[in-house]
């Protein structure tokens, strides 16, 4: 009998402990499981806490004019979300301003190519007149890339998308002037006057104005190149503009072979900057077509000297 009582007791112990462990592995799993449930749900917060950079900050900030930190603060959005339409954009408007304030060529080459590499990847992300507008900044960044450069390697591309732009509707007054460089860098001569005549349109600039007549004499178009050179030499300010502008007219006389109005563009470089060694060099050459070499050798040493690395001297003094 004590022996059967003693066996009961010892049953509804074991009953009890069954029962707690149950219990307790039922806890464990609950907790678990609630976890493995708030886990995602913490990520997804932190990382909507990071991405939300947010983007009417990254606004506000570019209204400022605040280009260095929409860049900082889009490519921290970018790191969370590479595919962001906006950060994508904002960061490659943000990196092209930045370039064009660099006096370090080699840290400016570094934000060019940053913002074209967002700048071709929002094109994948953005539509309508947002993607219009890619378009006219990504042919304005390879623009720049292309005076960087040693090569006009990105003339090619900085022609493709400012063209796009344009046709697609896109306004900006720049775009005929960049397009008539860009052709200008490619030897396109017809092109490239196109397009500056329709930049005349919009402004009119000594620049602009010299372009063209510098893309009519490289058409062979010389009566039109010194209709616009004279027009720019006797209304311009800037002497470096006068100074190019008598070069290129003396450059013409001599194809013509007017020599005496060759000469007295030259010397009256020569008045302005006593230094310019292309004018020297150009009175050597008309010393040489009238068969005194003497007197153009001396000339070619003195261009020279004002600049060691003139080709045109180097190469008639090693004939």
């Amino acid at each position: 009998m004590a022996r059967k009582q003693i066996s009961t007791a010892q049953q509804n112990i074991v009953r009890r402990k069954s029962r707690f462990l149950r219990r307790f592995v039922v806890c464990i799993i609950v907790l678990c499981v609630s976890a493995l449930i708030s886990v995602p749900f913490l990520l997804f917060k932190k990382s909507d806490k990071q991405t939300n950079v947010n983007m009417t900050r990254v606004s506000a900030l570019w209204k400022e004019g605040n280009y260095q930190e929409v860049y900082n603060q889009t490519r921290l959005l970018l790191a969370q979300d590479p595919f962001h339409a906006m950060g994508l954009a904002f960061n490659g408007y943000a990196g092209f301003f930045l370039a064009v304030s660099q006096t370090d060529t080699t840290q400016a080459q570094s934000y060019l190519d940053a913002s074209i590499n967002s700048l071709r990847l929002a094109m994948l992300k953005t539509r309508g007149n947002a993607r219009i507008q890619v378009h006219y900044m990504l042919g304005k960044s390879y623009f720049y890339k292309n005076t960087l450069s040693d090569y006009h390697y990105y003339s090619d591309l900085a022609i493709k998308y400012l063209s796009l732009a344009k046709n697609e509707g896109y306004e900006a007054d720049d775009i005929p002037e960049l397009l008539g460089l860009s052709y200008a860098s490619l030897g396109m001569t017809e092109q490239s006057i196109a397009a500056f005549t329709e930049a005349l349109l919009v402004r009119e600039s000594d620049i602009l104005l010299l372009s063209i007549a510098e893309q009519y004499y490289k058409n062979g178009q010389l009566s039109a190149a010194k209709a616009y050179l004279h027009r720019i030499s006797t209304s311009t300010g800037d002497d470096t503009v006068r100074l190019k502008c008598k070069s290129l007219l003396g450059q013409i006389y001599l194809d013509e072979s007017n020599f005496e109005e060759a000469e007295e563009e030259y010397r009256s470089i020569l008045e302005i900057n006593p230094n310019y060694a292309d004018a020297v060099y150009g009175i050597g050459v008309i010393y040489e077509k009238q068969g005194d070499l003497v007197k153009a050798r001396s000339e070619w040493r003195k261009a020279l000297r004002l600049d060691v690395n003139h080709q045109g001297a180097r190469l008639k003094l090693a004939e």
